[in-house]
C-alpha cells in the first residue's frame, strides 16, 4: 500500500526527547522505523538541533527533509512568547527571528499611525500596547499582522468596567497605561502591585516628581539592570527625576493584574518604598522613616552577600 501524499501534521513540544519525536513521526505516517530514525538523527548530533512547533510533512518523506524541517524550525506555526513588562527592545528582536523578517518592518508596524489614533495614544509609538501573552503564528506571518494580532489582543484584555475606573480616577486609558507599565518594572511581588500604584498615585497628587528607576532605566539607550546615580541625569522626557507628571508614554508592555492593580490602587497614604534583595518592598509614608528602611534594606544586601560567599 502506497503512502498518502496528503500532508500530515506533527506538534513537538519543548522539551520532548528525540525518542518521542521519533514515535510521532511514526505514528503520522513520516517514517517508518523509530530507532533507525534516531540513529540517523545522531550522525552529526542534529538530533540535539530539533526545535520544538508544529510541523507539516508528507508520509514516507525522505529522513533528511525531515530533519532539515525539524532542526531548520521551518514550522507551520511559530510560538512565541511575550513576557510581562518587555518593551520594544526586547519585542522587536524576539518577533523578527520568530517571524523571519527584518528588525526594522517590526519597528515600522509598532508606530502605525492608524492603530494610535483608534487606540488614542498620543505617543510615538505603541510601546507598552502590545500585549504581553503567548503567540501562535503561522509561517508566512508578516510583522504588521503579528502587531495587529498583538494589538487585538490588547483591545480584547481591556475590560469594559476599567472605563468607570478611568473616569474615578480622572484619567485618560493612555495614562493608566503608562502608569501600570512603571508598576510592572517596579513589582516583583504579586500583592504589592496595588500598593506601588498606590504610592507613583499619591506622588502625583502632592505634586512629587514620579522618580521611578523603571523610566530611568527606559530612557537610557542600553538596557541595565541598575540605576547609578549618573544615570539619574540623563536628558530625557521619560526622565521622571528630571520632568514632572507621568512619561509621555509606556515603558513596557504591562500584563492584565498590573493594569487592574494600576486602575484599583491600595487606600495607603505611603509616598516612598525600598527594595530588598528577596524582591519585596518596604513601604513608608515620610521620607525620614524611608531613610531608615534604605538603611535596613542594605544591610539585608550586605547580609545576604556575606552569606553567600
Amino acid at each position: 500500500m502506497s503512502a498518502s501524499t496528503d500532508p500530515v501534521t506533527v506538534t513537538i513540544p519543548k522539551g520532548s526527547t528525540v525518542r518521542a519525536i521519533s514515535d510521532s513521526l511514526e505514528s503520522a505516517g513520516v517514517i517508518a522505523s523509530p530507532r533507525a530514525f534516531r540513529w540517523y538523527a545522531s550522525m552529526g548530533e542534529r538530533d540535539r538541533a530539533i526545535k520544538p512547533g508544529r510541523y507539516r510533512f508528507v508520509q514516507r518523506q525522505s529522513w533528511s527533509s525531515v530533519l532539515d524541517t525539524l532542526t531548520q524550525g521551518k514550522a507551520l506555526v511559530r510560538t512565541v512568547v511575550i513576557p510581562e513588562g518587555f518593551d520594544l527592545r526586547d519585542i522587536v528582536p524576539k518577533l523578527a527571528k520568530a517571524l523571519e523578517v527584518p528588525e526594522d518592518s517590526v519597528r515600522s508596524a509598532a508606530l502605525d499611525v492608524a492603530w494610535r489614533r483608534k487606540l488614542g495614544v498620543p505617543a510615538a509609538s505603541l510601546e507598552g500596547y502590545l500585549f504581553p501573552a503567548t503567540y501562535a503564528f503561522a509561517t508566512g506571518t508578516t510583522a504588521r499582522q503579528a502587531v495587529n494580532a498583538m494589538l487585538e489582543r490588547f483591545e480584547e484584555a481591556w475590560k469594559p468596567e476599567w472605563n468607570a475606573r478611568l473616569d474615578s480616577l480622572g484619567i485618560t486609558r493612555h495614562e493608566a497605561m503608562t502608569m501600570a507599565s512603571i508598576v510592572e518594572k517596579e513589582a516583583r511581588v504579586a500583592a504589592e502591585r496595588p500598593i506601588i500604584a498606590a504610592v507613583y498615585w499619591n506622588r502625583l497628587k502632592r505634586p512629587m516628581r514620579l522618580q521611578a528607576d523603571p523610566t530611568v532605566q527606559y530612557a537610557i539607550p542600553a538596557h541595565t539592570e541598575r540605576v547609578l546615580y549618573k544615570d539619574l541625569a540623563v536628558a530625557s522626557p521619560y526622565n521622571t527625576y528630571q520632568n514632572d507628571g507621568l512619561p509621555p508614554g509606556p515603558i513596557a508592555s504591562p500584563g492584565e493584574a498590573s493594569i487592574a492593580a494600576t486602575l484599583a490602587p491600595a487606600n495607603v497614604p505611603y509616598l516612598f518604598f525600598v527594595a530588598h534583595a528577596d524582591g519585596h518592598h518596604e513601604f513608608r509614608t515620610t521620607f525620614t522613616d524611608h531613610q531608615r528602611a534604605v538603611a535596613e534594606a542594605r544591610r539585608d544586601a550586605r547580609a545576604r552577600a556575606a552569606r553567600a560567599k
